[in-house]
């Protein structure tokens, strides 16, 4: 077997000494050195490049983002940030997916070792999920999780039950629900930042812990033309206007007349997630139905799969990315061998789409 390679980049002596006893507790991951800073990460570099590499944000000598940009600059290499949840750290996180970072690990000012060791498996998987990502349509995509295993693996059941057989009728109001995990940050700006002002209202969900979201959708509204922001209960969805789910939440649509509003709840963890997509997607298809247009993108594991084959079976047109484009074809994949996808498309052109079915209502 052909272990995972890891490089750990941390100035503290003991998150450096627990990650490495956590990673090494897996049979397939090998941490092939340690470093206090980027500058003597470098060095160990020049001699065994590693396959993920696992980086704090603020160190000495070189902040954690200036050496993201240069490994994804000089040898695009999955990475997985591993930082603290403050108000200025979410930020600077959220920078570092911009940047290129594959996933991200949050980790607490205080009780640090307990919560690395309670984490144990959510850290495996985001370095197990790193090391399949293809980082190169990363940095493509700038110049234009995993998740842990931690059964039971509910269904959108826990929250909603399943749409009925009619499908629902025609109406002007156009929606559009989009799903996406590892590499969806870059995805996610390339589609949106390409929308004009005027365009179909869109829900999202993508995988990204409490707090982030926040960030995130603030970083899209001042690059975007139409408004970006993160969900809010009973927010109504109109065009021109994106909400992407609360981290930690699940945002399902709902129906009031011919209009359309967002429930943002508490609940059950769903496919290994919360915010999940299956959630979301079922909500479509159950009070949108041929009113919506379905996207799955770039993504590990397989949330969103059965939602998008329910929104499809509902009589909404589904697109999945496609495997060219991925970062992760891992969603994608998994919606395709549902039968729910109606059409795969590279990720340049899924703005056209939505633009194609918001003036048309097909794709």
């Amino acid at each position: 077997m052909t272990k995972i390679n890891v490089l750990l980049v941390d100035d503290s002596a003991v998150v450096r000494q627990v990650l490495q006893g956590i990673l090494e507790s897996d049979p397939s991951i090998n941490v092939i050195g340690a470093a206090s800073d980027p500058i003597f990460a470098m060095e160990k570099m020049k001699k065994q490049w590693p396959d993920v590499v696992v980086l704090d944000v603020e160190m000495p000598r070189m902040d954690g983002i200036t050496f993201l940009k240069k490994i994804m600059a000089d040898h695009p290499t999955p990475v997985v940030i591993c930082s603290s949840l403050t108000e200025k750290g979410a930020e600077t996180t959220m920078q570092a997916l911009a940047a290129g970072a594959v996933d991200i690990i949050t980790k607490p000012q205080i009780g640090l070792k307990n919560f690395l060791q309670s984490s144990a498996q959510g850290l495996i998987g985001a370095v197990k999920a790193a090391a399949a990502a293809r980082v190169h349509k990363l940095r493509s995509t700038i110049a234009s999780a995993a998740s842990p295993k931690a059964p039971p693996k509910l269904s959108a059941d826990a929250i909603l039950t399943a749409p009925s057989a009619h499908s629902m009728a025609k109406t002007t109001e156009r929606i559009v629900a989009i799903g996406t995990s590892t590499g969806g940050t870059q995805a996610l700006e390339k589609v949106l930042t390409t929308l004009p002002r005027v365009s179909p209202g869109v829900v999202i969900v993508q995988h990204m812990p409490e707090k982030f979201t926040a960030s995130f959708a603030e970083r899209l509204d001042g690059l975007c033309e139409m408004e970006v922001r993160e969900a809010r209960n009973n927010d109504r969805l109109i065009p021109g206007l994106a909400l992407i789910a609360p981290g930690g939440k699940h945002m399902l649509v709902k129906r009031s007349g011919a209009y359309y509003h967002v429930e943002v709840m508490d609940g059950p963890v769903v496919n290994r997630h919360c915010p999940s997509v299956d959630v979301l997607f079922r909500s479509v298809a159950k009070f949108a139905g041929k009113n919506a247009l379905g996207i799955i993108m770039t993504g590990m594991g397989d949330d969103g799969a059965r939602g998008l084959k329910e929104m499809h079976d509902a009589g909404a047109p589904t697109i999945a990315e496609d495997e060219s484009s991925c970062v992760v074809f891992g969603m994608p994949k998994e919606a395709i061998k549902l039968g729910g996808v109606d059409k795969s498309v590279a990720l340049g052109f899924i703005a056209s789409e939505i633009m194609r079915f918001g003036n048309s209502g097909t794709i």
